[in-house]
């Protein structure tokens, strides 16, 4: 398991994810230029505390890292334990799904001619460093599964509202819908803001 040392990136990636949702571009510029950010921030892995890292053999967890004060964006860990899977779901708003560990299939689906879900097109299989997007304009229902049964795989998930109090709903192949609120597995956040050991190593390497 990895140990947090370098909060940093962390508190680099939602100052720049502040301000490009701040500055309100259209949804396509604003998956492309979060893509970037999100794909910046996962292909390291020094960053994720443990505490948001750990997987429970009942079902997958969804920590919750950061909500911006005004609920236009959350940042959440998924950890998926080995073979942990979502049922068919939907977000209702943008979302940006990085793998930061182990790997992980997302399968999209789609109602056929006779209101049941299927699945649309290839799985997706991304693998550390890869970044997609979900959203109501581009594709919105999906089923996610850890790609593997032998270890655990984290993926960091960026969502256009506060996601854990977010109406939602999971769907069944015969067309049913049953509603949720997903809510967030931890109840503490992640303290990324004391730089004090940052402030003490850099003043200890300008002398």
């Amino acid at each position: 398991m990895t140990t947090s040392h370098n909060p940093a990136r962390l508190r680099r990636f939602l100052a720049q994810l502040t301000q490009l949702v701040h500055e309100a571009p259209e949804e396509t510029l604003l998956l492309e230029r979060g893509k970037v950010l999100l794909h910046n921030l996962v292909q390291h892995d020094d960053w994720l505390p443990d505490a948001y890292a750990q997987p429970s053999p009942e079902r997958y967890q969804q920590y919750l890292l950061y909500a911006d004060p005004l609920e236009r964006f959350s940042v959440v860990s998924f950890v998926w334990g080995p073979g942990q899977k979502t049922p068919v779901h939907n977000h209702t708003v943008w979302g940006l799904i990085g793998l930061l560990r182990g790997g992980e299939k997302s399968q999209g689906f789609a109602q056929n001619t006779e209101k049941q879900w299927q699945p649309q097109g290839a799985a997706h299989v991304l693998s550390r460093g890869d970044v997609e997007a979900v959203s109501p304009t581009i594709g919105d229902v999906h089923q996610v599964s850890n790609l593997f049964e032998d270890q655990t795989s984290i993926s960091i998930h960026v969502y256009g509202a506060n996601i854990g109090a977010v109406h939602r709903s999971v769907f069944t192949e015969d067309g049913k819908e049953k509603a949720f609120i997903s809510g967030y597995s931890n109840t503490t956040l992640p303290n990324i803001w004391d730089r004090s050991r940052e402030t003490e190593s850099h003043a200890a390497t300008s002398h």
